[in-house]
């Protein structure tokens, strides 16, 4: 039931951190793997983690067009598609009357665009096949509030309604659309965001249950349960992985 062996997984911003964590999950299981990242070295270096079945896309994502550019590179050197994780995104860490317009598009674009952009390139081909996958990277932020993050906590809760929504219009084609909520992760990302907030390490590890920071390979599993037929029947939901940091009273 967990063999991805045969299929092909496409993970935007797969050359690092989570998305890495996850792209390795699917190539453990036998998935042929493109990252798609901005970066040519960390593309390079991420194809070279993940082996033989694995190849790279550059592209900024936030640029028109570039998703249907990327889905029809893929597609044309793998021979189809069969997952897509909507993973790329970006933060901006600005208290909400501190927002500018650019500043907000900015986060939208990458986090909520870019996924509608490349669902939307991808559905076709994951239609095409009877058992499409599509994953979508939320946030503890889809759920809860946070004084810097407004746009960022915007986009992750709209990232978990439009991936319902996905499940909803799509589920008799096949494909299966779930959300991954994650904790608090050793990333680039929230290395800015232990710069920016004192105390932030010591608090985030007394708030979660297991005590310490995820990591990107706490990923790998759950990345590769959702894209197999084991999860078949599992559509619509979002799944926090954090350590417990989100039942905790």
């Amino acid at each position: 039931m967990f063999d991805l062996s045969g299929r092909v997984a496409l993970v935007t911003g797969g050359n690092g951190g989570i998305g890495l964590g996850m792209a390795c999950g699917l190539a453990a299981s036998g998935a042929w793997v493109a990252v798609v990242g901005r970066n040519a070295d960390k593309n390079k270096a991420a194809v070279a983690e993940l082996g033989k079945d694995a190849f790279a896309v550059q592209a900024d994502l936030c640029e028109p067009g570039a998703a249907d550019r990327v889905i029809a590179q893929v597609v044309d050197q793998a021979g189809g598609l069969d997952i897509l994780v909507n993973n790329a995104g970006t933060n901006i860490r600005r208290l909400p009357q501190d927002v500018t317009d650019e500043d907000w598009m900015a986060v939208m674009d990458a986090n909520l665009t870019s996924a509608m952009r490349m669902s939307r390139a991808a559905y076709p081909h994951l239609k095409a096949n009877g058992r499409g996958r599509v994953i979508c990277i939320g946030s503890m932020m889809s759920i809860f509030g946070l004084p810097l993050s407004p746009a960022y906590g915007a986009s992750k809760g709209g990232i978990v309604q439009y991936t319902r929504s996905l499940a909803v219009a799509w589920g008799s084609d096949g494909i299966t659309a779930n959300s991954i909520l994650p904790g608090w992760i050793e990333t680039e990302l929230t290395a800015g965001a232990k710069r920016d907030i004192p105390d932030l390490n010591d608090r985030v590890v007394a708030r979660t249950p297991q005590k310490r920071w995820g990591l990107p390979r706490d990923f790998a599993g759950i990345a590769a349960f959702l894209a197999s037929d084991a999860a078949a029947f599992i559509t619509g939901t979002a799944i926090p992985v954090d350590g417990g940091l989100s039942v905790h009273g």
